[in-house]
């Protein structure tokens, strides 16, 4: 994905430079790039153990079902800052090819991902 990115990026610089002179798109991406990051970093730090990069499928005796802090306001804060990380990544390179790619793809993969595990986590709790 990131190497699809920098060769849009450098295509685009190449060919299209007025592609790539839009300011104001470049700080919301920025700005997506750094709430993204810190949402996915504050969801890992509230849900402690809890949080791993791999679905549980069996429950461990210390497990719970976070939901206080983030998880008070979004179900999946850390897919989320991902999903909105891994897009703004892409806006402040104003990639739009790219962009449109990573948010089509990202949404595809939490669009499975995401049901998959709720149903697990309803199973266990």
């Amino acid at each position: 994905a990131m190497g699809a990115a920098c060769v849009e990026c450098a295509l685009e610089y190449a060919l299209l430079p007025s592609l790539k002179g839009h300011r104001w798109v470049s700080i919301i991406g920025l700005v997506m790039v750094v709430v993204g990051d810190a949402l996915r970093k504050v969801a890992e730090i509230t849900a402690r153990h809890n949080f791993t990069h791999q679905i549980m499928t069996r429950k461990r005796p210390e497990h719970r079902v976070v939901s206080h802090g983030v998880y008070a306001y979004a179900r999946h804060p850390g897919y989320l800052g991902w999903f909105v990380w891994s897009v703004g990544t892409q806006v402040l390179l104003c990639n739009p090819v790219c962009a449109m790619g990573f948010t089509y793809v990202s949404w595809k993969f939490f669009a499975h991902r995401i049901p998959y595990e709720e149903e697990l986590l309803r199973a266990m709790f």
